[in-house]
């Protein structure tokens, strides 16, 4: 059975209401989180790419990535968890574990439980939420996550829109 039906959750995924690349977290992070996510990517038969500014290299420890220099590039790690479907998770700071989706790329059932399939691999790994706010929202409106405790992806807001 799917977390969330297309038909309930629509209107968090209008790029209209939320912007098109919706705020995505894991709160109080760490290093060790960032590694955790690291060898789900690598463990995971999901497409990946990791580049620092436009060099493309295998991906690191992630001590390694986060002990750059502050002028240094932020590095990004792009994962595909379907053909469609790409994460862009940027290495900011150890304390949360940050990325973004394109919400055109999130449009219909199918789709949907891809994106939720990947929420609910990563929480898991990770024991924590992953949440999902409009872009810019910086935690102000979380939409939607994955719930440690339900051990699944669930609303958090009401409806939005007119």
């Amino acid at each position: 059975m799917a977390d969330l039906l297309w038909d309930d959750v629509k209107c968090f995924f209008d790029p209209d209401l939320l912007g098109a690349l919706p705020d995505l977290w894991v709160p109080d992070a760490s290093a060790q989180d960032w590694q955790a996510v690291l060898d789900l990517v690598v463990a995971s038969a999901w497409r990946r790419q990791y580049s620092e500014g436009e060099t493309v290299l295998p991906i690191p420890r992630a001590e390694d990535v986060l002990s750059r220099t502050a002028d240094a590039e932020c590095p990004a790690l792009r994962v595909w968890p379907a053909a469609d479907v790409l994460v862009i998770f940027r290495f900011h700071a150890a304390e949360e574990i940050d990325f973004d989706v394109d919400l055109r790329e999130l449009q219909g059932q199918e789709r949907l439980d891809v994106f939720c399939g990947f929420l609910r691999a990563l929480g898991r790994r990770l024991g924590k939420p992953v949440i999902m706010d409009a872009e810019g929202g910086e935690g102000s409106r979380p939409v939607l996550g994955y719930d440690v405790e339900a051990d699944r992806v669930r609303v958090w807001a009401g409806p939005m829109g007119p």
